[in-house]
């Protein structure tokens, strides 16, 4: 928060109030397509976001929530809220086109991870590695 402005809000409960009207009035709507084709249904979800949030509770940019974040009577209200909005995202994960949730849990610093393993046929079989040593100038064991 930049010396000199007021703050927003003197207690956390005074952000919490905030907080819970976004999520009770503020969070947009939006029609999705589920099904197959053949028995495609439009259905209408709510779809909480951070910069929602942040706009809706009067802050002018996420990066001044986020400083928000950084004083102490007010870090638990952001970090519950920030993580009630993350779980949205990860819910819709098991939906039929997750790629924009996936996105957006990037964004909450998650990793896409894939792990390869080196081994044998079985886990904890080990390699076995034969070193080959060639004409060149460590062959004889010099530098």
């Amino acid at each position: 928060m930049p010396a000199g402005q007021p703050p927003k809000f003197e207690t956390a409960d005074e952000l919490q109030d905030a907080i819970d009207d976004y999520f009770k009035n503020g969070v947009k709507e939006k029609e999705v397509i589920i099904g197959s084709i053949k028995n495609q249904t439009i259905a209408t979800i709510l779809v909480p976001t951070i910069t929602g949030l942040v706009l809706h509770i009067g802050f002018d940019s996420r990066q001044s929530f986020y400083d928000y974040e950084k004083i102490d009577k007010f870090s638990y209200t952001i970090k519950r809220a920030r993580t009630f909005i993350e779980m949205e995202y990860e819910e819709r994960l098991q939906s039929g086109n997750p790629t924009g949730a996936i996105f957006a849990l990037k964004n909450f610093n998650w990793k896409d991870r894939q792990e390869i393993g080196i081994g044998g046929e079985e886990e904890g079989t080990p390699l076995a590695i034969k070193i080959i040593r060639g004409d060149g100038p460590a062959s004889n064991g010099s530098l």
